[in-house]
């Protein structure tokens, strides 16, 4: 009796977009939508690649631009530039890119896994590498990156910015 299952691969949905001159890929689930960019309020003694917060629908969102966190692409603000804002484990945040592309269907078997060196990207936050129609798609773990230090940084700042004084 032979078990099906072990020959049927996982298709996983990515939304790709651009930085610079690379493509990434963030799942598809964790997208609640996708808008133009608006200045935020300032937070301090937050990294520079945090811009601020917005009020989305009530939900005090923090704004990431990916071109600065990742040292890619030249951040550039005007009516052209996009948000991508995402929903990971109720906590939401917005990150700047500079091109939404496309929504690609993967096989999970032909994810690589990136190598350990010479990598612009922090590695913490690769899920892997894949090919597309001849290009190379760098799949973000945007899991990590929204539950690393620096977003624990934001809620603290965050926090101590709405207290009354």
């Amino acid at each position: 009796m032979s078990n099906q299952n072990t020959n049927e691969a996982l298709l996983l949905e990515y939304l790709t977009f651009r930085l610079g001159e690379e493509t990434y890929g963030l799942d598809i689930m964790a997208v609640k939508e996708i808008r133009g960019y608006e200045k935020g309020t300032k937070l301090a003694n937050v990294p520079e690649f945090v811009l601020g917060v917005v009020n989305l629908r009530g939900d005090i969102v923090p704004i990431v631009d990916l071109r600065i966190r990742f040292n890619v692409g030249k951040p550039i603000y005007d009516e052209f530039t996009i948000v991508i804002m995402l929903n990971i484990n109720e906590r939401f945040v917005g990150i700047v890119v500079d091109e939404v592309c496309d929504v690609i269907k993967v096989d999970s078997e032909t994810i690589k896994p990136a190598p350990q060196f010479g990598a612009v990207f922090d590695m913490e936050y690769l899920e892997g590498l894949v090919t597309v129609e001849d290009i190379m798609v760098i799949l973000v773990n945007i899991q990590a990156l929204v539950t690393s230090d620096t977003f624990a940084l934001i809620d603290k700042n965050n926090e101590e910015q709405e207290r009354p004084q």
